[in-house]
């Protein structure tokens, strides 16, 4: 059973014995992070047509794709972005598959290496319907760090669909869903929660 089969919270829950709390903002205050004259202009060309066209591909090629490279330079390129990568953790227990975008905090960019912190799932309309799936690899991503002797305090992630983004927190068994979208533009709070989540996890 592939990620895309959990495509309700109900399933995931029930999959994995996991608790959730909705509409609980976990973000704390940041502080902005302005985008690189490169990002702001390539943003300027790609987002009008990335939302004209609509279509998933076009979303996570044109918005969502540069906005975690940008993440990644902000990190001093100390991190590892992989993009529709297999990520098959524990095929009998359903996590299986491919991950739209999985940042870890490892360097190393042949293979994904633990600890993997932060999903980031593309939807080309609504956010709601890749929830569960989102959190079925945020699972994964948590036992792929307890076997890789990694193990880290939150996996976070996030639903999006290039101009709206919905956020997520895995700790232990208890998953907090923030029910705000929050809208991108303007990018800076997006780039600073990002980089915050790769940080904290």
């Amino acid at each position: 059973m592939p990620y895309s089969d959990f495509n309700s919270i109900r399933k995931v829950k029930q999959a994995f014995g996991l608790k959730t709390i909705e509409g609980v903002v976990f973000i704390p205050e940041l502080n902005l992070i302005s985008p690189s004259a490169t990002l702001t202009a390539f943003l300027e060309e790609s987002l009008p047509l990335a939302v004209a066209t609509g279509s998933e591909k076009a979303r996570s090629e044109l918005i969502i794709s540069p906005v975690l490279l940008e993440v990644r330079k902000i990190l001093q390129r100390q991190v590892s972005l992989f993009s529709g990568e297999d990520f098959t953790v524990d095929p009998a227990a359903g996590l299986s598959g491919v991950c739209d975008f999985l940042i870890s905090r490892s360097p190393e960019l042949l293979e994904i290496e633990a600890p993997a912190v932060v999903i980031v799932e593309a939807k080309k309309a609504d956010l709601k319907l890749g929830i569960g799936q989102c959190i079925a690899e945020m699972v994964a991503a948590q036992r792929f760090n307890e076997a890789n002797e990694q193990p880290i305090r939150c996996i976070y992630g996030s639903v999006t669909s290039g101009t709206q983004w919905r956020f997520l927190k895995l700790q232990d068994r208890t998953v907090t869903i923030d029910l705000t979208d929050y809208p991108l533009p303007p990018i800076d709070l997006i780039l600073a929660i990002l980089v915050w989540m790769v940080q904290d996890g």
